[in-house]
C-alpha cells in the first residue's frame, strides 16, 4: 500500500490568464492550466512523475506563508 503524502503548491496567474503551479519541495515540478480544477489534476500528475524520476524528496520544510515584497 502506498502512503499518501502532502506537498505545498504555489499557485500564480500569468499575464495570459493561465494558472501556474510549482511544488517547492520537488525541483523542477511545475505545470499550468486554464482553470484551477484542471491545474489541480495536472499538479497531481506532475508530482507523481517527479517522484517517479527523482525518488523520494528530502523531508520538506513546514510551510509558513507567502509574502509579497516590493523592490524599487
Amino acid at each position: 500500500m502506498v502512503m499518501a503524502r502532502e506537498f505545498d503548491v504555489i499557485i500564480e496567474r500569468d499575464a495570459d490568464g493561465f494558472f501556474v503551479a510549482s511544488v517547492p519541495a520537488l525541483k523542477g515540478c511545475h505545470t499550468q492550466a486554464k482553470s484551477l480544477d484542471d491545474l489541480m489534476e495536472r499538479v497531481k500528475e506532475a508530482i507523481a512523475l517527479c517522484l517517479e524520476v527523482e525518488g523520494s524528496p528530502p523531508e520538506a520544510l513546514d510551510f509558513v506563508g507567502v509574502q509579497r515584497v516590493r523592490v524599487a
